[in-house]
């Protein structure tokens, strides 16, 4: 059974927002800037003209294997689903915003347009005719990987066993899967990603592995 996830090169990211634009068109995401399933944020930094940088993250629901908004809500909305996904059912919803406290990624907005509070789905409604996100797809300069990680043949198994990577908030102990790869410029990365910890898969693989299987029992059909 997969256990959809997804790494990011954001350095190659440009800000040219075709992800947002797509992840909207392709989900009928209310319109508003405020109401987006996927953004870009921006980390700046450098004391002299030398040091200056600017990094591109972009980013969205980590879909985490230990997910607080899927046990904060009193409804049973934010639930699990085939593949590890993380979803919101809208008829269940009572726009208590538990779940949007609850996310360290704000990684929810309410739709007013459902009536519910939304968030990415990772385009599940679309993986099994096309295999990835509409912004993975999109993306000009091809940020976004996404795939199974329980498929060792996968780009994104692959990538994750050849780069080094870290997570958004790992302290929050949520295991997201966003998986943002260092920079291969080590220079370039030591000097912009100060003390973020990083990662190999190896030592990742077997603690996201286990903690999925335990969840397994949770996931719904899609």
């Amino acid at each position: 059974m997969a256990n959809y996830a997804m790494a990011l090169e954001y350095q190659n990211c440009i800000d040219c927002r075709a992800c947002e634009v797509a992840c909207k068109d392709e989900n009928e995401v209310m319109l508003g800037a405020d109401k987006q399933r996927i953004w870009v944020g921006i980390v700046e930094g450098g004391e002299t003209l030398a040091d200056v940088f600017l990094n591109f993250y972009p980013s969205q629901c980590n879909h985490c294997v230990d997910a607080p908004c899927v046990t904060v809500c009193p409804t049973g909305a934010s639930h699990f689903v085939e593949g590890g996904i993380v979803k919101v059912d809208y008829d269940m919803c009572i726009i208590c915003k538990g779940c949007m406290e609850a996310c360290p990624y704000d990684a929810r907005f309410v739709d007013e347009t459902r009536h519910a509070v939304d968030k990415c789905t990772f385009c599940d409604g679309r993986i099994q005719e096309y295999g990835t996100t509409a912004c993975s797809a999109t993306c000009p300069t091809k940020v976004r990987t996404f795939g199974d990680l329980e498929d060792p043949n996968s780009d994104l198994v692959k990538l994750l066993e050849n780069r080094e990577f870290f997570v958004l908030k790992e302290d929050e102990g949520t295991m997201p899967k966003l998986f943002y790869l260092v920079p291969q410029d080590k220079e370039y990365a030591k000097r912009t990603l100060g003390d973020v910890k990083t990662h190999k898969w190896s030592e990742f693989k077997a603690k996201y592995q286990q903690a999925t299987d335990e969840q397994k029992s949770q996931w719904k059909k899609a």
